[in-house]
């Protein structure tokens, strides 16, 4: 799906995966589940382009319906995988956390549940090797994505700011679609480790004068950044937390 001149999301309002795509080639921004590579591969051929233009994966943190495919880029076709270094070990799959699910709705996750396993989110993979990644760096990657740190949903949680196609993605950050209860709107995300920094953290996002935000999980949202966090913030505030 194209979202603007040289955006396009695969995958769908449960798991998204991002491309960026410039003259240099073409950034992926997480990379979903395992089973979205064949949705990778289309999305790809309809833009005009293949694996041969993919110069790096950028994922906003280590979980596993968001490194999806990432390995197996790494693997058969060399291209380097980012990831901030308070994730690595848990996209190499030496560490993981089960925070609490919180209040959810049966069909809601059974649609969540029911695709993850549809597109192999049993079978992930996790990464064999990373290249860490920290707050403020610019990566030399299309669209030279700049790395914000958003501790909260993980300690490695990151967003990715691409000024080139006025975007910020936010991974789990914050969701435009709770996977759990169905509720739409820009509100945090479920499966968060520390649901309170996670809030408090998207106020490093105020500001940056971005349309786009573009969450894992969610409706793609056009309306500004500084409106969405002021969502999430109320959001969070509504429902005690």
């Amino acid at each position: 799906m194209k979202l603007a001149p040289g955006l396009h999301r695969i995958g769908n309002d449960i798991v998204a995966v991002y491309l960026v795509d410039t003259p240099e080639g073409i950034t992926i921004i997480d990379a979903g589940l395992a089973g979205q590579w064949k949705d990778l591969l289309a999305g790809l051929a309809a833009m005009g382009r293949s694996l041969d233009d993919v110069r790096g994966v950028v994922l906003t943190h280590g979980d596993s319906d968001h490194i999806g495919f990432a390995e197996r880029l790494r693997r058969d076709r060399g291209v380097p995988v980012y990831v901030h270094e308070a994730d690595a070990a848990r996209a190499r799959g030496e560490e993981s956390t089960k925070p609490a699910w919180g209040p959810l709705k049966i069909g809601a996750t059974a649609r969540f549940l029911w695709y993850a396993v549809r597109k192999n989110g049993l079978k992930t993979t996790p990464l064999a090797e990373v290249v860490p990644v920290r707050d403020g760096d610019v990566l030399d990657l299309p669209g030279s994505p700049r790395v914000i740190g958003l501790p909260g949903h993980s300690p490695g949680s990151i967003a990715i700011h691409v000024p080139a196609v006025d975007a910020v993605f936010v991974g789990d950050a914050l969701t435009t679609r709770h996977v759990l209860t169905g509720a739409d709107g820009p509100q945090p995300a479920p499966f968060t480790d520390d649901p309170d920094g996670a809030v408090a953290s998207l106020a490093r996002l105020e500001g940056l004068g971005a349309t786009w935000v573009l969450p894992g999980h969610g409706t793609p949202w056009n309306r500004g950044v500084d409106e969405a966090v002021r969502e999430v913030q109320r959001a969070a505030a509504t429902s005690g937390q």
